[in-house]
């Protein structure tokens, strides 16, 4: 679903459709502050910040917001076509200031560095401004959730004082291959994948003596509210000693559960972009990673980079299921 006039869909170099839509009334003043003439922008949110801001942005990491000049920077089609996608700063806004109290003021132009993280940390990182039923947590934050999931179960690895876990759906992972692994035995290796979220891991079967297997196996994870990086790990089968590690990579969540959280029942949509986790320095992702809308299912290719290894990349497709499915 766009949330921008057809016009900026017209084939233009890549700068002028991203200065086109700074033109849009909302995008002339920063999203955080309401700084007039914003030149820097969080390409994986979607809005357009002030010098001021776009450091306690960049503060954040890059899973959160990954921010770039409009001007000194080089922007791929699949930023800006995200960028454009959102539609900037108004639509942004109404999702992620939605809630903000009664009484509470934002900061201003003239905002001190501490006004500024303050307000951007809660906006973006701890989400609470956002309506309750769709705020995210990460496992690092220490906000929890103000509206419980419906669904429980007890852990037996967590102590009485914890309580129960509570989830809030569940992440289908297809292990789809696996290439150029390392080899661990005389010539080769006899690789499985395990995928590790909170204290759940499932794992796939074991391919015999393959460092290029095809596994095209569906794993299946429940989701809690506060949540951790999917951890995927690759073993080389050893029947006598402990299993040899292959490489190993982690895969944010966030990008994913937080664009099928704002957009609510995928049923309803066509196939679509909702989201993308970006590829950067301190990730595994060889290429940007799309969410999407597809059937209506929400869906995400992932292609990894192992580390901690001479070689191998693994590919997979996530797909979010939430409970009322």
């Amino acid at each position: 679903m766009s949330h921008f006039s057809g016009d900026f869909r017209r084939p233009e170099s890549a700068k002028s459709r991203l200065k086109d839509l700074l033109l849009q009334k909302d995008n002339q003043l920063c999203a955080d502050c309401g700084a007039p003439d914003p030149k820097w922008a969080s390409a994986n949110i979607g809005v357009f910040v002030c010098l001021k801001c776009s450091g306690v942005h960049r503060n954040l990491g890059t899973h959160i917001s990954k921010v770039l000049s409009i001007t000194l920077d080089e922007w791929t089609d699949d930023e800006i076509d995200a960028m454009m996608e959102v539609g900037g700063n108004g639509f942004a806004n109404s999702i992620y200031e939605a809630f903000i109290p009664d009484g509470y003021t934002k900061p201003g132009p003239s905002a001190s560095h501490e006004e500024r993280s303050k307000f951007i940390k809660s906006k973006y990182e701890l989400q609470e401004f956002l309506k309750p039923s769709l705020r995210i947590i990460p496992n690092n934050s220490s906000k929890t959730p103000e509206e419980p999931s419906c669904f429980q179960v007890n852990s037996s690895k967590k102590s009485p004082q914890e309580g129960m876990v509570e989830f809030m759906g569940l992440l289908k992972v297809k292990v789809i291959k696996g290439t150029n692994l390392a080899v661990r035995d005389m010539k080769s290796s006899d690789p499985f994948i395990t995928v590790t979220l909170g204290q759940q891991t499932a794992k796939t079967t074991v391919k015999k003596k393959n460092l290029n297997p095809v596994w095209n196996e569906e794993l299946m994870l429940s989701v809690p509210q506060e949540y951790g990086p999917l951890e995927l790990k690759v073993f080389d089968l050893d029947t006598v000693s402990s299993n040899d590690l292959m490489g190993e990579a982690e895969i944010d969540l966030q990008p994913m559960l937080t664009s099928a959280m704002a957009f609510g029942d995928a049923e309803i949509y066509g196939d679509m972009q909702i989201g993308k986790w970006l590829k950067s320095d301190d990730n595994a992702l060889i290429d940007d990673s799309a969410v999407n809308i597809v059937d209506g299912k929400v869906k995400q290719e992932v292609s990894l980079k192992l580390g901690n290894v001479e070689s191998g990349e693994v590919y997979l497709e996530l797909e979010w299921m939430p409970l009322d499915q």
